[in-house]
């Protein structure tokens, strides 16, 4: 069972999603004196990210954070890149002090894909910060995904569904300029994390949260196989819950 909460708005699901993966990350450094995390881009992870970098008690010096995806072929300088993404809006307000791991899709993505799994291998993850597509994806893990492999990044195709959901939050200027390949974590690696802290706005969401929550655990909806992790929480505005047939 996914645990769930609504908020009045964006800016307090972001407060309260950063607040909860802010105290596991507090409680890894505790605990191992370091601590490794993975982050996630797109509009939904704006406000989160936001007051997560200005959580206090955090000594990000000692934290390392692993990047979900990134489009295959996309310069870091392209507006959309993820990479550029968190650089700007993560690791520069913090001065560069977590230690980040990045995709990058610019040369070989089956290389990329194999080196990124051996940097996180053996990894505990205190905490992943995600958010759900409007086709359900989970990073990009686009329908039907793989739920079987243990390789923690893939080369995956991304569907037309995702790609003009990249293409509608306007980090594209029309569909064929949309990178039709990405590598992703893996469903089973995500699944790795002792929490999952999702972060869901939009009506254009409810859809997903609706497939994710209630629907059948499926490859057809990638984000349902959240049902089967102990520590998932979904944090999410009116409008994203607005097709939701019980109390959230």
């Amino acid at each position: 069972m996914i645990e769930t909460h609504v908020m009045a708005d964006k800016g307090e699901l972001g407060r309260q999603a950063a607040a909860r993966g802010a105290a596991a990350i507090r409680e890894a450094l505790a605990r191992d004196g370091e601590a490794s995390i993975i982050v996630a881009t797109g509009a939904s992870q704006f406000e989160m990210l936001g007051h997560l970098v200005a959580a206090e008690g955090i000594d990000w010096s000692k934290v390392t954070a692993f990047h979900l995806d990134e489009y295959v072929g996309l310069s870091e300088s392209h507006p959309a890149s993820f990479r550029r993404y968190l650089r700007e809006r993560f690791l520069a307000p913090l001065g560069n002090r977590p230690s980040f791991v990045p995709v990058d899709g610019e040369g070989d993505p089956q290389a990329a894909a194999k080196a990124l799994g051996e940097r996180i291998a053996g990894r505990r993850i205190c905490v992943c910060f995600a958010g759900i597509g409007e086709n359900c994806h989970l990073a990009f893990n686009d329908p039907p995904a793989d739920f079987e492999s243990e390789a923690p990044y893939l080369v995956v195709t991304l569907d037309e569904a995702c790609r003009r959901q990249q293409l509608g939050e306007g980090w594209f200027p029309d569909l064929d300029a949309v990178p039709q390949q990405a590598i992703s974590m893996s469903v089973r690696q995500i699944l790795k994390s002792e929490l999952i802290v999702l972060s869901v706005s939009d009506t254009r969401k409810a859809q997903a949260v609706k497939a994710a929550l209630e629907g059948p655990v499926s490859d057809l909806a990638p984000a349902s196989i959240l049902q089967t992790h102990p520590n998932t929480v979904m944090f999410m505005d009116e409008a994203a819950a607005s097709q939701l047939g019980r109390e959230a």
